[in-house]
């Protein structure tokens, strides 16, 4: 497998990515996401921004993340660990349905966290979805520290912010 930054011409690739991504949660009861978000229009903005990474397995886009340092305003709310401006944050990362439970996901963030180090970074910080209960265990087993929660969107469960001291 190698990671590396998506191009305008993987747009499509990512898209199906998502869309098997998101079939595989809404099947686990998982109501994160649907076919209006993560859209081809945030993808495509992350790309020109050169924030957006993708897994890539024979030729083929089987998982994505987008690392950079923007945060909801909602973050403000949260005691971080990191009192710096040296964190980065982690959005929209997913993996191909086919490919769950291959670890693809812990190199994806492995890849995060090392890309902060060589940033001089001191975290990374991400939010997940409180009904996502996979999501949320998965990033305390890599060592990411739950500090409380925020709302994203009105009427929805709201999101659990999580950060790593590197």
């Amino acid at each position: 497998m190698i990671i590396k930054k998506a191009h305008i011409n993987d747009l499509e690739g990512i898209m199906s990515m998502y869309s098997s991504c998101v079939k595989g949660m809404i099947e686990n009861n998982i109501d994160q996401w649907d076919d209006t978000y993560p859209n081809s229009n945030v993808i495509k903005e992350d790309i020109k921004a050169g924030t957006y990474f993708i897994a890539i397995i024979n030729k083929k886009i089987i998982g994505g993340i987008n690392i950079d340092q923007k945060q909801d305003k909602t973050y403000l709310t949260i005691k971080w660990l990191n009192n710096t401006n040296l964190f980065l944050v982690v959005h929209r990362l997913a993996v191909k349905k086919e490919y769950w439970q291959k670890k693809i996901g812990k190199k994806l963030m492995s890849f995060a966290e090392e890309l902060a180090k060589k940033k001089k970074f001191n975290s990374v910080r991400l939010d997940t979805y409180s009904g996502n209960p996979k999501a949320m265990l998965f990033y305390k087993k890599l060592g990411y520290r739950l500090l409380g929660d925020i709302n994203l969107k009105p009427g929805k469960n709201e999101y659990y912010c999580f950060e790593k001291i590197l």
